[in-house]
């Protein structure tokens, strides 16, 4: 009797364990294991370890074990608190702010406070939001002193310069300078005067620099202004940029967020994307310009091995038996010989594939890496 109460007592234990450190997710049509682990904040491979006996291609309705990332904080004095409870909401097509705010009963400023991504980002489909109400606390960051007061810079737009190179230098992001000057949101034209919020430090920095250039210019004025844009092609027509690891990402984030798009032949917009059409659309949302079919793209940049993949290189295929390359994705994560790749297929639309299942390993035809 006392072992059967200890053994029934052991058990009771693991299991309120595992519910407290595993949420369970049960798979629905385009999950992938790249963007379940981006939806809960977690790593591919942390999902992987905690389901080692899952099939490489994820079952529909099959169940995964999701390491909860989201363990109980310890509150500092010094930060703001707001109650909330973890509700969720997924955003629905042609969703607003304001409806839900007025089908949960909470203000459109605390459904911002609880998602900061929604002041830049704004709502997308399939997004899962927090909906605030009294129940569990969380933290918000106290607002820096050195960046409470802002200041407008007007900044001349100069030949070969491009959003992501000006936004960097600002401290903001494309998306915010986009919002700030709207004419600029389909073009950027060269000496147009962007008119830029920015804080007090990064403004009497561009000040400074613009003053040494004109000095420059006055002693000499046969040398002309320096292109700081942190994107530069050269001979090779490799792209260099001075923050690579934060553009990768972006890259990769912009071009995963199209997943679930259809397939359009001649695509280059959220109503459909063909393979090259994709890439030809997420590189040149941060001004980089790439050719746009894949056989194309397949001649700049620096061929690579396979060993050596990362992530943001195009990896391109030879499909359907052709003698030519055909097909072409952007590397997302290599993770012990396995290359996964995000795509338009004419089968699925934008989706995650990867280099283990057997069509696009032997499909398979080279890997360019195009930024430096």
């Amino acid at each position: 009797m006392i072992f059967r109460f200890v053994f029934i007592f052991l058990l009771f234990s693991v299991s309120a364990f595992s519910q407290d450190n595993y949420i369970k997710h049960t798979i629905s049509k385009g999950d992938n294991l790249y963007n379940i682990a981006k939806k809960y904040g977690v790593k591919p491979k942390d999902i992987s370890n905690a389901n080692p006996d899952a099939p490489k291609i994820l079952k529909l309705n099959s169940v995964l074990l999701i390491p909860n990332s989201n363990p109980p904080q310890e509150i500092k004095s010094n930060q703001s608190v707001t109650q909330i409870n973890p509700t969720s909401h997924e955003v629905l097509a042609k969703e607003t702010l304001w409806g839900i705010s007025k089908k949960y009963k909470v203000s459109v400023e605390d459904l911002k406070k609880a998602n900061p991504s929604l002041e830049t980002e704004g709502l997308k489909v399939g997004q899962q939001i927090v909906i605030p109400s009294e129940g569990n606390l969380v933290v918000q960051k106290p607002a820096e002193n050195a960046q409470s007061e802002l200041v407008e810079v007007s900044r001349e737009v100069l030949q070969k310069e491009t959003k992501y190179a000006i936004a960097k230098e600002f401290g903001i992001t494309v998306a915010e300078l986009e919002k700030q000057n709207p004419e600029i949101k389909n073009k950027l034209p060269i000496g147009y005067q962007l008119k830029i919020l920015t804080s007090k430090e990064k403004a009497d920095n561009y000040k400074a620099s613009k003053a040494n250039q004109e000095t420059i210019n006055t002693v000499n004025p046969s040398v002309l202004a320096a292109d700081d844009s942190s994107v530069k092609k050269d001979s090779t027509t490799v792209i260099r940029v001075s923050n690579h690891s934060e553009l990768i990402d972006q890259l990769v984030i912009n071009a995963t967020d199209n997943i679930g798009t259809r397939y359009r032949s001649g695509g280059t917009t959220k109503a459909g994307f063909d393979c090259s059409g994709l890439m030809y659309c997420t590189f040149g949302n941060f001004d980089i310009k790439l050719p746009r079919s894949s056989i194309e793209q397949s001649r700049i940049g620096t061929k690579v091995n396979t060993e050596e993949a990362q992530k943001g290189d195009l990896i391109f295929f030879k499909t359907n038996g052709r003698h030519q390359i055909n097909h072409v994705g952007m590397v997302v994560e290599v993770i012990e010989g396995e290359i996964r790749f995000v795509h338009s297929s004419t089968h699925g639309g934008v989706i995650i594939s990867s280099t283990k299942e057997p069509y696009y390993e032997r499909a398979f035809s080279q890997i360019n890496r195009v930024l430096e």
